[in-house]
């Protein structure tokens, strides 16, 4: 039976979804935590994700994107990877099954043709402690969230010389990860957007939010090309380095929910038009308060005969209980869905007076409160 047709039969309660998602995932065969953990794939039916005994599988975590203080992952995992260790084991505690991970391409490439060797060896480190935790990794890639630490000759390059570059990064990434069950995808990059027209150069990057940048161009000139086209084009280049290296992790790209193909502001990720050269489609989705039918109808759009993960979503812009009642009402539709955690634990929030501590708090609250699945 497909994901799908499971969350649709049980209990209407986010509860009972919770439950779902986390027995299906974190206890496969049965067995303690971190131990058998298994490949995940698509469905045969196409509809969700499942374990090849065909286990159904709903991610259910977090995008540990920053930690409290906004400093990235590769800013602290050498230097403090106790509290990376911490921080995954507060993850698993709050009841996630999937972390998303946020790789930076200026800290894995030392020039277009190297990558660096000691990111690897992090990034095969934090491999082992998702094992050992019981932790699927989504690794999202080719970050360019702090200006700072975008290298000046990675700006410089041309089109195909910048996809080239990317192609390298995921080849090393692919080649660190391919043999680990704990891999659950690999996500090319963070909102990506085929501009309609012509950029300035070296202007690959949208406007900061919050001092990050999460909005890339993957090209600065469409050149007349249907833009759809390009993004499938860039996807295909990217998947191909992936795929010389590991033959097994699904595949997809984040994209914002202006993706979809209506007048005004589009991304050029055209869901229906990228589906066949993903696995699954990954869409970030924050409900606006008293919009919730809005942000699931916009929802709808994103689905296009492939699984639908909701990869980022928060209470950004409505309260707890209307991100709830959006998840909830969400079911029939995605077959995943990942917030944020920022290092900091409920307790730790319960101490401090701030409004963004409070909309973090409700969150986790709302969090573990939905998760009463127990091994």
């Amino acid at each position: 039976m497909c994901v799908k047709s499971l969350t649709r039969m049980v209990c209407s309660t986010m509860a009972a979804a919770a439950a779902v998602c986390c027995c299906a995932i974190q206890c496969p065969g049965g067995q303690g935590v971190g131990a058998g953990m298994e490949f995940i794939r698509v469905s045969d039916e196409g509809e969700g994700f499942e374990t090849a005994d065909k286990r159904g599988v709903v991610p259910w975590g977090f995008n540990y994107d920053h930690d409290e203080e906004g400093r990235l992952l590769e800013d602290y995992w050498r230097d403090e990877w106790s509290k990376v260790e911490e921080d995954f084991r507060e993850m698993k505690d709050l009841g996630a099954n999937v972390v998303r991970i946020h790789l930076q391409v200026g800290k894995f490439m030392e020039n277009p043709d190297t990558p660096d060797a000691a990111a690897l060896e992090m990034l095969e480190r934090l491999v082992g402690l998702a094992e050992e935790v019981g932790l699927y990794l989504d690794l999202t890639g080719l970050g360019c969230y702090h200006k700072s630490d975008v290298p000046p000759w990675y700006d410089d390059l041309s089109e195909s010389e910048r996809w080239d570059v990317q192609a390298v990064f995921w080849g090393a990434v692919a080649g660190v990860c391919a043999d680990s069950p704990a891999v659950f995808c690999y996500d090319l990059m963070n909102e990506p957007v085929v501009p309609g027209g012509r950029r300035e150069p070296g202007a690959w990057l949208g406007p900061g939010f919050a001092g990050k940048h999460f909005v890339q161009f993957i090209t600065l000139d469409s050149a007349g090309r249907e833009r759809a086209a390009v993004a499938r084009d860039w996807i295909r280049h990217l998947t191909a380095a992936i795929r010389d290296r590991d033959s097994r992790h699904l595949i997809t790209v984040g994209l914002v929910p202006w993706s979809l193909d209506r007048p005004g502001l589009t991304s050029g990720f055209v869901p229906e038009k990228i589906s066949d050269a993903v696995d699954f489609i990954s869409v970030h989705i924050y409900p606006e308060k008293s919009e919730i039918d809005k942000a699931l109808e916009t929802l709808k759009e994103f689905d296009v005969g492939k699984p639908v993960l909701i990869e980022e979503t928060f209470p950004l812009k409505c309260s707890a209980e209307g991100l709830g009642e959006f998840i909830e009402k969400s079911r029939e539709i995605a077959d995943g869905w990942i917030g944020f955690y920022w290092g900091k634990t409920i307790a730790e929030y319960n101490n401090s007076n701030t409004i963004s501590a409070a909309i973090t708090l409700e969150w986790l609250k709302l969090f573990k409160n939905t998760d009463i699945a127990t091994d």
